[in-house]
């Protein structure tokens, strides 16, 4: 079939890749406009942009989907079907109707649980032990549309959102050509999706990201690890915003002495030697890496030496995160 591929991120490269690989033609990518990225937010392509630009693909960037020059193009270019990969905005009916077998999307979960934007992020912060990817034809509805075809994937206690979706993009990519190519054969019908078990996965706001040392701690590092990379865990110490990493896997404490990691109120700091311990509402949990403004990644003890906190003694308030 000749193909016109909408992606934008990097999780979206490996379909292209599987794509180009693949017995159909690629004619053209849809990504969205050149966007400011990066610590130096200099604006520069997408990383599918800069993917198609290395194999010289037609890149077509409109603002708007819905634009007229937009869709005259691709009406010239005449694709038989547009797989997308995270594009990032909504296809209005005027597109989707244009290829003759349709927009097939790849979604990373388990329609119907989690549409929209981040369902990896919310797969890991709702505690999923399961999650997967989904090929399913476009329609008006936000990921509502018939499915194609699943694949499962296991969510790993350590697993971040990055993590995760890195080995999703690989699996899904695989399942995005084998549904096209069931398409083209004509032995693959889309299957409504069914009406229970709809979930939604809104984008992760920075106040998503605010770490909740009030929540239990199994709570507070599935909220982390859901927010690594992006928007990337926070919490407050005083004034300064301090960025988390994820939690340091095992119990608890390395250097506290018998018997056992100390009593924390949530948010409450006890530093070691070569630990740092915050509290929960449950019970401690032990900091990986953290990162201070305009500082490097480092580890918690180390930034700890640095600011020379120490554990407070009699008649000192204690270091609490906010």
């Amino acid at each position: 079939m000749r193909l016109v591929f909408a992606g934008t991120p990097a999780a979206a490269v490996p379909s292209l890749d599987a794509l180009l690989k693949s017995r159909h033609e690629v004619a053209a990518v849809i990504t969205r406009p050149d966007a400011p990225a990066g610590r130096g937010r200099r604006v520069g392509p997408s990383p599918v942009a800069e993917r198609a630009a290395e194999v010289g693909l037609e890149q077509l960037k409109p603002a708007r989907p819905r634009d007229e020059g937009f869709l005259r193009r691709l009406r010239a270019i005449a694709p038989d079907c547009c797989p997308v990969t995270a594009y990032g905005a909504l296809i209005p009916q005027t597109a989707l109707a244009i290829p003759r077998h349709g927009w097939v999307n790849l979604h990373f979960s388990l329609l119907p649980a989690w549409r929209g934007a981040a369902p990896v992020a919310r797969a890991i912060a709702h505690g999923d032990d399961i999650t997967g990817a989904t090929t399913f034809r476009l329609v008006a509805e936000l990921d509502a549309g018939p499915v194609y075809g699943v694949v499962t994937e296991p969510v790993r206690e350590q697993d971040t959102a990055g993590d995760l979706l890195a080995r999703l993009a690989q699996s899904g990519a695989s399942l995005l050509v084998a549904t096209l190519d069931g398409i083209e054969a004509g032995d693959l019908e889309p299957r409504p999706q069914p009406p229970d078990g709809v979930s939604y996965a809104p984008k992760l706001t920075q106040e998503d990201a605010r770490v909740r040392w009030n929540t239990p701690a199994h709570v507070v590092g599935r909220q982390i690890r859901a927010c690594t990379p992006a928007p990337g865990a926070w919490t407050m110490l005083g004034d300064t915003r301090l960025k988390v990493w994820p939690l340091r896997a095992g119990p608890p404490g390395q250097d506290v002495p018998p018997p056992g990691p100390p009593s924390l109120g949530p948010g409450e700091l006890w530093v070691g030697k070569a630990a740092v311990l915050a509290g929960t509402a449950t019970r401690p949990v032990e900091l990986g890496d953290v990162q201070p403004p305009g500082r490097r990644r480092m580890s918690a003890a180390e930034w700890a030496r640095g600011l020379r906190l120490e554990r407070p003694g009699a008649g000192h308030a204690p270091l609490v995160f906010g």
